[in-house]
């Protein structure tokens, strides 16, 4: 961005400034700080008189923007150096080139002068049927064969690929060449692309020979399908393309010959006679087999951009929530990594996530001895480490672990609490993982997660790839630099958001604050370790390789618990230390007090403070800040229960009405966890009593819901469920492919739900296990 020239940028940013809705002097200034290497969370924060306090997603519009007007200009200069050195560029054809505001409408202008590999035309062209062709479109009153005869070289010609046999090849070639020359009219390919965007259908039929392939009936409902290209919904786009990449369908997006030969007709056949009719088989054949191909080339391209667009957003906007999600906080907790046959992996952490112990309890399957010595044990560590919360994982025996853990009887300030443990599998055996854990196996480490997800969903979360998280939709088909470019703005922007402690963050959740990367989290990681902790934000001035302009990004975002100075617990930047100092002094008190003393920030006016350097959104945000600092944007942590005794998918009855957690959220609806190890789908029909178009506008991920079970499918483990008042129980499904779970990441089996072994009938084995262990 730093390389485009200055007149260069100067248009990019009216043209953005056009689309967007900006004022010019935003988005100058924007592109400014970007240029200089500011990043998003900072400007949005910390730079709000210089933008016209302009949002992440503004910023991040403008960065891209950007960056997509350089790659055109670079185009813009190739092709230029490309008809220069073939002597083709000449003042008009520059006017058009430099005036091109899309890729599209480039590409078009220089389709006629690209250069060609070896076509019909090509070949026509070197058998010197050109002036044939010229005949045919300017003197269509003559007669073609009489014209065409002069051409005719079979028996004078001596190298084979010039001869012209006869009158018929020699008007095949020249029709050859006014075909592709309608092919790269760049008037009529940009009317008939709107042709194709208007009115295009996307078909989808069943390879052949494939429809009795059981693979393959996951596909079954687009065997025979078709709707409009410009509203097929996204996840739609990409089931029918992932068949087709996997050999099941055939995708085509289909316009009427006749509509676009129609289209053509009128500039390219001006007469009615023989040379006419030659004109237009002419036409036909370049509409049909070259202009209509690569339209629907361009359509596809463009279908997969639209519905990838769409996936990346759903994808990004569930990892936010998911990310966001409400902390436990700083307690000690017992994490249990649920299991029938192997035992459930029970590990203890302190209130900062260090492991202190780690067990392996028998407590869903087994003897009645095995099971009470368990519950022993169990209640012992409760006891022992003063446990006050229990992180259940929500894997296979979730739901018989949390009823032995309730068996118990526990006091109720002990919280016992049902956490999705996706991805967790997939941190246990990362590198990651074997650094913080050399000495553990994968059990362990993934009880940890789970245990630690509970305390702080973000902090841990960040360790793992969000693909492997479970909150995508057809994350595997979507373009994936794209995808990395949005889920890492995403992790990004809710780390940011929410401010990282400084001594006690992992390296892993360090890297994504403002200004730094893996190598500036791992010094600072080194340092602290070497220097038992920082005492202040300015000591970060210490770590090798921080510099001012990384110190200025990050300082802000980093908080520091008990520090020398009371502003580095807050959000308040350093560099405004010395203004809120000065409130301080005019209120008549130390800047501690301005934190604690409501009286004492009544008395400050904020209009003293702006100057040219400082103005009122920046003041609001510290008296903000000075009122609760280093607050935490997540909402506060609630306790969910799902309903008793409903365990299993054959638990499930329709019309029965449970507390849900939306787990995943889709154009076409929303998987919702009721409990019973199978999440259910609410269709985008169900989701409320009014019409929704896109589910995102109802609910999110990690919201608490309470939905009616619509139907059950034992078979295919399919679960409908609705969130109407009044459901009329006909559920509707996503069509095969396009309704499923497939892309939400490596998942946990939850489908295992054998029933309990042991542990039946009277339960007051588990009173005299909980007396037992206080005896211990």
């Amino acid at each position: 961005m730093s390389d485009v020239p200055t007149e260069a940028a100067a248009q990019h940013i009216a043209t953005i400034a056009k689309e967007t809705g900006i004022s010019v002097t935003s988005v100058a200034s924007t592109a400014k700080l970007l240029a200089e290497g500011a990043t998003v969370p900072f400007i949005s924060r910390y730079r709000k008189e210089a933008t016209g306090s302009l949002d992440e997603v503004q910023i991040q519009a403008v960065r891209d923007r950007m960056v997509q007007l350089a790659e055109l200009d670079s185009r813009r200069v190739s092709i230029i150096k490309s008809l220069e050195e073939r002597n083709l560029l000449s003042p008009e054809l520059k006017k058009k080139i430099d005036a091109a505001g899309t890729m599209t409408s480039l590409e078009d202008i220089f389709a006629p002068f690209r250069p060609k590999r070896q076509t019909r035309a090509t070949k026509a062209k070197d058998k010197g049927l050109e002036p044939l062709a010229e005949w045919l479109l300017a003197n269509q009153g003559g007669d073609p064969a009489e014209e065409a005869a002069k051409f005719v070289n079979a028996e004078t010609e001596t190298d084979a690929e010039k001869k012209v046999a006869d009158v018929n090849e020699a008007l095949a070639g020249a029709r050859d060449i006014i075909a592709e020359r309608v092919t790269d009219d760049t008037a009529l390919r940009g009317r008939v692309r709107k042709i194709y965007e208007e009115e295009a259908t996307v078909v989808s039929k069943v390879m052949y020979g494939k429809d009795t392939d059981a693979e393959a009936a996951k596909y079954r409902d687009y065997f025979e399908w078709s709707e409009p290209f410009k509203s097929i919904p996204s996840h739609r786009m990409l089931a029918i393309r992932r068949g087709e990449k996997e050999s099941f369908l055939i995708m085509r997006i289909e316009v009427p010959l006749e509509r676009v030969v129609r289209l053509a007709e009128p500039e390219w056949v001006t007469g009615r006679g023989t040379a006419g009719e030659q004109v237009r088989q002419a036409v036909e054949d370049g509409c049909k087999r070259l202009l209509m191909p690569s339209m629907e080339t361009e359509m596809r391209l463009a279908g997969k951009k639209s519905a990838d667009e769409t996936a990346i957003k759903v994808f990004a906007e569930n990892l936010r929530e998911l990310l966001l999600a409400s902390p436990l906080g700083r307690k000690r907790t017992l994490a249990i990594d649920p299991g029938f046959r192997t035992g459930c992996k029970t590990v203890v952490l302190d209130a900062q996530g260090a492991l202190l112990h780690h067990t392996v309890l028998h407590a869903t399957a087994g003897s009645n001895n095995q099971m009470y010595e368990a519950a022993v044990e169990l209640a012992g560590m409760i006891t022992k480490y003063k446990i006050e919360a229990v992180a259940i994982g929500n894997g296979t025996a979730s739901r018989e672990t949390e009823a032995f853990v309730k068996k118990l009887k526990l006091p109720s300030s002990i919280q016992v609490i049902m956490v999705n443990e996706s991805g967790a599998s997939i941190y246990s055996a990362s590198e990651v993982a074997r650094e913080e854990f050399p000495n553990e196996d994968v059990t362990v480490r993934g009880a940890v997660s789970i245990g630690r997800r509970l305390m702080d969903p973000l902090a841990e979360l960040v360790k793992i790839d969000p693909k492997a998280i479970g909150v995508g939709q057809y994350q595997h088909d979507v373009d994936q630099r794209a995808l990395k470019t949005s889920l890492d703005d995403t992790v990004i922007s809710a780390v940011n958001a929410v401010g990282v402690e400084l001594n006690t963050a992992s390296k892993q959740l360090l890297a994504y604050v403002s200004g730094l990367n893996s190598s500036l989290a791992e010094n600072i990681v080194a340092f602290r370790t070497e220097n038992g902790g920082f005492s202040s934000r300015d000591e970060l001035k210490k770590v090798p390789r921080l510099g001012d302009k990384a110190f200025e990004q990050a300082a802000g975002f980093l908080r520091i618990r008990d520090s020398k100075h009371p502003l580095d617990s807050s959000s308040v930047h350093p560099e405004r230390y010395p203004l809120v100092e000065r409130m301080a002094a005019d209120a008549g008190c130390e800047v501690a007090e301005l934190l604690t003393n409501e009286a004492a920030r009544k008395k400050i006016d904020l209009k003293k403070y702006v100057d040219g350097d400082v103005g009122l959104p920046t003041l609001q945000d510290i008296l903000a800040e000075l009122a609760k600092p280093g607050r935490d944007p997540r909402k506060q942590f609630e306790v969910f229960s799902f309903a008793e005794g409903v365990e299993k998918p054959s638990d499930l009855k329709a019309g029965m009405k449970l507390p849900g957690i939306v787990t995943n959220v889709a154009a076409f609806g929303a998987f919702v966890d009721v409990g019973v190890h199978q999440d259910g789908l609410v269709h985008v029909s169900q989701l409320a009593d009014h019409f929704v178009r896109d589910a995102s506008e109802v609910v999110k991920v990690g919201q608490r819901v309470n939905v009616t079970v619509m139907e059950v499918d034992l078979p295919r483990n399919r679960i409908s469920l609705s969130m109407k008042s009044k459901p009329d129980m006909e559920p509707r499904r996503a069509p095969s492919g396009g309704g499923d779970n497939r892309d939400r990441g490596p998942r946990p089996e939850r489908r295992d739900s054998r029933p309990q072994q042991g542990g039946g009938g009277n339960n007051d084995w588990f009173s005299q296990a909980m007396n037992q262990a206080k005896k211990k």
